[in-house]
């Protein structure tokens, strides 16, 4: 059953909204506060209303207006589509449609509307990995201009985006905004607390490893564990030590771009994504224009690293994963940790923790679960000061090929469903936390102790340490096909790791050539460097980096109770 539909209550306001016609209504804003929002909020009912009231106001000149809007299918998307869009409508009077489809296929519409000028939507979540290609190619309403010139009058001035918390992925290199946040979430490293904590388990890891089983600080420690559970026992199921996903699909990219290179260690060091060469691989110049893919230009997606990277993704999946496993997608493998058979994972989007909350197979009877979040290990090409994971922030985003009346009446939309009024609500129902304001409310100190370390993780110092694809990706919808195309080869073994990210990284390549040929990013576009042997970068400092003599590493654990600490100081 989806999450949202447990709550008869959201169905029900959802259902009567839908219902009445289209005209602003303080009565209908009331009932939504009342229905729906309660005092799951960080705001007071005065100040619910008067934020309710100020929209009611900025909509009149849009009434009546049949606006569309799209992202991807996850549940905190589902709550805005099926619950606040209606409530907006019968609030404002403006007729939202809330798409929801693939996220491939989000990518595939924007990509559409940039290259024909067409208007398909009037307003996209994506994510802010777009964020070089957006500033870039400039077919995006800056929102800094946008907010102070076009979109004044319909800008909140209770929107208060020093409270956001991932406005910096949204922020190009010129300083401007040009996405709104709309859900955040993280790539973390999930685990079984109770199997781990079992003291007959613990003992008989020590004695067959010679060290204590805890939270994979390398990965390693990370192979051990896997190894170590597969096959067992455990509470009358067969157990997997690992769970991944290997389908020749949109989202087997993301898999790898998502900061699996980095946490490998094939970038630079420097947070959030690393300069020269980022987590794709691409090296830039001082003027932020990529120069190369491959390491012959000084990128790193074919380096030693890249490939070491590769090959333990493909070992794991196929040794320690569900049979399954290996031809699915994300949205596909993201629930199956909530059965109960699978040990840990490498990383998991924590917007996979709503189906994990509500699954009794991975929950005590009191509520509280029987898993951990944690940060996630890295590999043995991993330095200090590099990135450590992936945060997706996905994010409200306007297309100058929008009429300007329509992408002002749905950025009252992104405003609303973005809002103090309904953050908390909203983050109760996804769980992908946007604002600081919400984190650190009581509503989630008090529901902390049930989300197995999420709220402790936002709370942190950690948290920035987390973050989406940079700004040295120059064409996002271009080159991330690249990836699932070639690196589905050598998951299904038609090609070797090496093979396939030669390839790749050559099939990069010609994006940025022809990009350059073209002139249409100006002096932001690429400019590639001149092909050398391969021999002289891998000897220059950072990426790309030489083969290691050894990419055996010694394991290391560490209690997650300490880590918890830690994060609390």
């Amino acid at each position: 059953m989806n999450v949202l539909l447990k709550s008869s209550t959201a169905l029900g306001l959802a259902l009567c909204l839908v219902g009445g016609p289209a005209l602003a209504d303080m009565e209908a804003a009331k009932k939504f506060l009342d229905d729906e929002i309660g005092d799951v909020s960080t705001l007071s009912r005065a100040d619910q209303e008067a934020e309710m009231q100020w929209y009611i106001d900025a909509a009149k000149p849009y009434e009546g207006m049949s606006i569309n809007v799209v992202s991807e299918t996850i549940t905190t998307h589902e709550y805005e589509s099926q619950v606040l869009a209606p409530a907006f409508t019968a609030i404002t009077g403006i007729q939202i449609t809330h798409d929801l489809i693939g996220e491939g296929d989000v990518v595939e519409k924007l990509q559409t509307q940039m290259q024909s000028g067409e208007n398909i939507y009037d307003a996209y979540v994506n994510d802010s990995d777009l964020i070089g290609t957006h500033w870039r190619y400039q077919q995006v309403r800056n929102l800094t201009e946008w907010m102070a010139n076009e979109g004044a009058d319909v800008t909140s001035p209770t929107l208060d985006l020093d409270d956001f918390i991932g406005t910096q992925f949204t922020t190009a290199p010129d300083g401007d905004l040009y996405q709104l946040p709309d859900q955040q979430f993280a790539n973390l490293y999930w685990f079984r607390y109770d199997w781990f904590n079992d003291p007959e388990i613990k003992a008989a890891f020590k004695e067959k490893y010679g060290y204590d089983l805890g939270v994979p600080v390398n990965w390693a420690a990370y192979e051990d564990i896997a190894e170590f559970f597969t096959g067992r026992e455990i509470d009358g199921k067969k157990v997997y030590g690992n769970m991944d996903y290997g389908k020749k699909d949109p989202s087997l990219g993301w898999r790898y771009t998502d900061a699996w290179m980095s946490m490998a260690g094939m970038g630079d060091k420097g947070e959030p994504n690393g300069l020269p060469v980022d987590e794709w691989g691409i090296r830039v110049n001082d003027k932020s224009q990529p120069t190369g893919a491959c390491v012959t230009r000084g990128g790193a997606t074919n380096s030693p690293a890249a490939v070491y990277a590769v090959d333990k993704a493909i070992k794991w999946l196929q040794e320690y994963s569900p049979p399954a496993a290996a031809g699915m997608t994300f949205s596909e493998a993201g629930p199956v940790p909530a059965q109960g058979d699978i040990a840990q994972q490498m990383f998991m989007y924590t917007t996979f923790v709503a189906p994990l909350v509500a699954s009794d197979a991975v929950m005590n009877e009191d509520g509280t679960p029987k898993w951990r979040l944690a940060p996630s290990p890295h590999g043995v090409y991993w330095e200090d000061g590099m990135k450590v994971g992936y945060q997706d922030v996905g994010s409200w985003t306007l297309m100058k090929s929008t009429p300007v009346d329509r992408a002002q009446a749905a950025w009252l939309y992104a405003q609303f469903v973005t809002s103090k009024t309904v953050d908390v609500k909203k983050a109760d129902i996804g769980l992908t936390f946007i604002r600081n304001s919400t984190i650190e409310s009581d509503h989630f100190t008090d529901r902390a102790p049930k989300l197995g370390g999420l709220v402790e993780f936002y709370r942190s110092p950690d948290r920035v340490r987390w973050s989406p694809t940079g700004t040295n990706v120059p064409d996002y919808p271009k080159l991330a096909q690249l990836w699932w195309q070639n690196i589905g080869d050598a998951m299904s073994g038609a090609k070797t790791s090496q093979e396939a990210l030669d390839s790749l990284c050559a099939d990069m390549e010609s994006v940025l050539s022809r990009l350059e040929r073209a002139g249409i990013q100006g002096d932001l576009g690429p400019v590639l460097n001149d092909e050398q042997d391969a021999s002289y970068w891998l000897e220059q400092p950072g990426a790309p980096k030489p083969k290691l003599e050894s990419e055996d590493e010694e394991p290391k654990t560490v209690s997650y109770d300490d880590l918890v600490s830690s994060w609390n100081q």
